[in-house]
């Protein structure tokens, strides 16, 4: 049978699509990787002019205070003393509904956090999991569609997403998250949020560790069944914007409280998890969580498309004293969110008040569409030159970085020692109430009742054995839930 090639749009045929080229199976992504910068960019421009991810969102203002000391492992100013406080905007959504859509889904939410320092605007852009489906940066897009619009009908197709799942069983720890009744919190107030990925802390002897950060609610964890959700998106479609507007302008400020694990950066050369793989975690036995801080929300935006709607957010925005890691997805992100901000919002985006930092900033990008800051007046646009002030500060210089010394290469994300997708999910399983392994079973065999066409039977029995392999009670209990009877012989 005669198959057309792949080929990017200029007609040219290639072969890794879904692995970035890297330093090594762990290390850093290679700029030189232009079909990941092509499939982002094109990705990143496919919806005008709402968000093409995170369209439906929620924000308020508040503050950050430090309560516990962790000045031996970053020197982030935000950090530097108990007591200090930092002003913040959080902003929560859904993933895959358009900007009018319920935001009652099942779906991920997202968790994006603007810390305004004296040192610049921190952005840090999580979901309400410390997991995400995909591990490669070259699958988002792929990914994505799967959660939008049939292309045919234009609606939404469990087919499609069953489908993709099933073909890429590290997807299995966010689908089982996402299936339980965390899928449908009640509200933006009663959920936890995390970084999501391995982030780095710097302290003043420059040395590094890595870091996840986890924003536990104050408010306690409290999801609607599935049933629940459901009668919600029809009641009032706005239901956790209005919950959390209403809260706050009554007084009833939400609160986080900040706690983060910590792994010294010789470590992760020898764990024995990927400690950069975004689909698993690092089990609190491990690494313990610290306390940090508290975070509070205290204000409503006066203006929603003001301080909202243009709110941009992006994790390459970090702060002296936060740093990356090899999190491959993160390394996609650095390029990918700065360029979606510059096509949704415009070259200038920096300088929109919600997003402008309000300390110093000083440097030579000048002109391009709405500049609206007097573009730097009469002053040089070049560096280096002999007319301004604008000076170097060598004590930011961050430490360098040693990198494995490996051919650089596409390493499959999935190859022996890094293809383990069951263990971390039916530990998950096995440690929930028989209550939610009750609803998540629910929630699976009813999302999966909606596959249908032509190839339903093969999607089915595809996702069918990653469940198995996940634990055989929650396989076996889905598949009675289908109404499929299974061979356990053929199961081993």
């Amino acid at each position: 049978m005669k198959h057309n090639k792949l080929t990017t749009a200029s007609g040219r045929p290639y072969t890794e699509n879904e692995d970035s080229k890297t330093v090594g199976p762990r290390g850093p992504i290679l700029l030189e990787d232009y079909i990941l910068h092509e499939k982002m960019a094109h990705f990143n421009r496919e919806r005008i002019p709402e968000r093409v991810v995170h369209a439906k969102g929620s924000a308020a203002f508040g503050t950050f205070t430090v309560t516990h000391d962790i000045t031996k492992y970053t020197k982030a100013k935000l950090f530097s003393e108990v007591g200090k406080q930092t002003n913040t905007l959080l902003r929560f959504s859904t993933v895959g509904g358009e900007k009018g859509s319920a935001d009652t889904e099942r779906d991920p939410r997202g968790f994006a956090l603007k810390f305004y320092t004296e040192d610049g605007n921190w952005d840090l852009v999580g979901n309400n999991t410390p997991v995400f489906f995909i591990k490669d940066p070259k699958k988002f897009g792929d990914f994505i569609h799967t959660q939008k619009r049939d292309p045919q009908t234009n609606m939404k197709s469990p087919t499609m997403m069953w489908d993709y799942w099933s073909l890429n069983p590290e997807s299995l720890h966010q689908v089982l998250i996402l299936m339980s009744d965390r899928g449908t919190p009640y509200g933006h107030r009663h959920m936890n949020g995390y970084g999501s990925h391995t982030f780095s802390f710097m302290n003043k002897n420059d040395e590094r560790f890595y870091v996840k950060f986890h924003f536990k609610t104050a408010q306690g964890i409290k999801n609607f069944t599935d049933e629940e959700a459901t009668a919600m998106k029809g009641k009032d479609p706005d239901f956790s914007q209005r919950d959390l507007f209403e809260n706050i302008e009554q007084g009833n400020y939400p609160k986080w409280n900040l706690k983060i694990q910590v792994m010294p950066e010789a470590e992760a050369k020898t764990y024995h998890l990927n400690p950069f793989d975004l689909t698993k975690v690092w089990p609190h036995k491990d690494y313990p969580l610290i306390d940090v801080g508290v975070l509070e929300l205290n204000r409503n935006p006066d203006n929603y498309f003001q301080d909202v709607e243009q709110a941009a957010f992006a994790p390459a925005h970090v702060v002296d004293g936060v740093g990356y890691s090899p999190d491959k997805m993160l390394q996609g992100r650095l390029l990918s969110y700065p360029d979606a901000h510059r096509y949704r919002l415009g070259a200038n985006y920096e300088q929109i008040p919600v997003n402008r930092c309000p300390f110093a900033v000083n440097n030579y990008q000048r002109d391009g569409a709405m500049r609206i800051d007097g573009n730097g007046g009469s002053k040089p646009n070049y560096f280096p030159n002999s007319f301004d002030d604008i000076k170097i500060d060598e004590s930011y210089k961050e430490p360098a970085q040693e990198l494995e010394s490996s051919i650089a290469d596409w390493y499959d994300r999935n190859a022996e020692n890094e293809n383990d997708h069951y263990t971390q999910p039916g530990n998950l399983f096995r440690l929930m109430t028989d209550e939610a392994k009750a609803n998540t079973i629910h929630n699976i065999v009813g999302a999966m009742s909606g596959i249908n066409g032509v190839k339903k039977e093969e999607i089915i029995n595809r996702q069918l054995c990653h469940w198995f392999r996940a634990d055989v009670n929650l396989g076996m209990a889905i598949a009675k839930g289908l109404g499929i009877n299974v061979d356990m012989d053929m199961m081993r």
